[in-house]
C-alpha cells in the first residue's frame, strides 16, 4: 500500500497522458526517472512472493490448527498481495505513459483471478474441512471481497485510458458493495465464529474506506473521458 501512495504522488499526470492520441507512449518530463521504474514495480512482486511462501510453509506443516490457520489467511493476504502488483503497475504505467492494450486486459483479470480464488479457496475450505475452526474459510472469503474492492480501481483506470467510459461514476458502487458483504457475512457467522465475525468486520471496514479511493480516481480521470 505504501508504493501504491508512493506511485500516486505523480497521480495528476494520468489525465494529461490519456488525453494524447492512441500510440502516443513518450514519457512525459514529470515522470518517475528510468531507474525508478523497475524498482517501484519489484516491491510489490517481491512481497507478494515472500507472502506466498510463507503461506506455503505452513499448509505444508499444517499439522496444528494454528499452522493451519495461519497458512490460509496468509495465502488470502498474498492474493491481496498480488491484487496490488495490479494496482501499482497500472498507475505507474499510466504515469509513464507507457499503459497498452495488453496492460487494459491483463492487471484486471489478474486481480478478479486473485479474488476469485480467495472466495472459493474459503468456500472450499468451509465446506470441506472437518476440523472445528471455521475462521480460515470465513477470513478467505473477506478477504477475496477486499481484492474485488481494489479491482475497482484497477478496472477503472482501465477503462477511462484514452476512451470514454459512461458508467465511471458507478464503480465506486464496487467497494460499498463488498463492505456490505463483509458486514451481512459478519453479522450471520457471528453465533458460530465469532473471531471470524470480528475479522469480517475489520475487512468490510478496509473495503468502505476503499471507496473513497475510488472517488478520488473516478473524480481525477473524469476529465479525460
Amino acid at each position: 500500500m505504501a508504493t501504491v501512495a508512493m506511485v500516486s504522488t505523480k497521480f495528476s499526470l494520468i489525465p494529461e497522458n490519456s488525453q494524447s492520441a492512441a500510440g502516443q507512449h513518450q514519457v512525459p518530463p514529470a515522470a518517475f526517472p528510468q531507474a525508478a521504474v523497475p524498482v517501484l514495480s519489484a516491491i510489490p512482486v517481491v512481497l507478494a512472493i515472500i507472502a506466498w511462501c510463507y503461506s506455503i510453509e505452513n499448509l505444508a506443516m499444517s499439522t496444528t490448527p494454528g499452522r493451519f490457520t495461519v497458512g490460509h489467511i496468509t495465502a488470502g493476504l498474498a492474493a491481496i498481495c498480488t491484487s496490488l502488483i495490479a494496482l501499482v503497475l497500472t498507475i505507474l504505467r499510466q504515469v509513464q505513459n507507457t499503459y497498452g492494450q495488453r496492460d487494459r486486459i491483463m492487471w484486471p483479470w489478474l486481480v478478479i483471478a486473485m479474488g476469485s480464488f480467495s472466495l472459493i479457496w474459503g468456500i472450499v475450505v468451509l465446506v470441506f474441512d472437518n476440523r472445528s475452526c471455521l475462521t480460515p474459510g470465513f477470513v478467505m472469503i473477506g478477504l477475496g471481497l477486499v481484492c474485488f474492492s481494489i479491482l475497482s480501481k484497477v478496472g477503472l483506470l482501465a477503462l477511462v485510458w484514452r476512451r470514454t467510459f459512461s458508467l465511471a461514476s458507478r464503480v465506486p458502487l464496487i467497494p460499498i458493495l463488498t463492505a456490505l458483504a463483509c458486514l451481512f457475512l459478519a453479522a450471520f457467522v457471528f453465533q458460530v465464529a465469532v473471531v471470524a465475525a470480528r475479522v469480517l468486520v475489520g475487512l468490510g471496514a478496509i473495503c468502505f474506506s476503499l471507496y473513497s479511493i475510488v472517488s478520488i480516481l473516478e473524480s481525477g480521470t473524469s476529465s479525460s473521458g
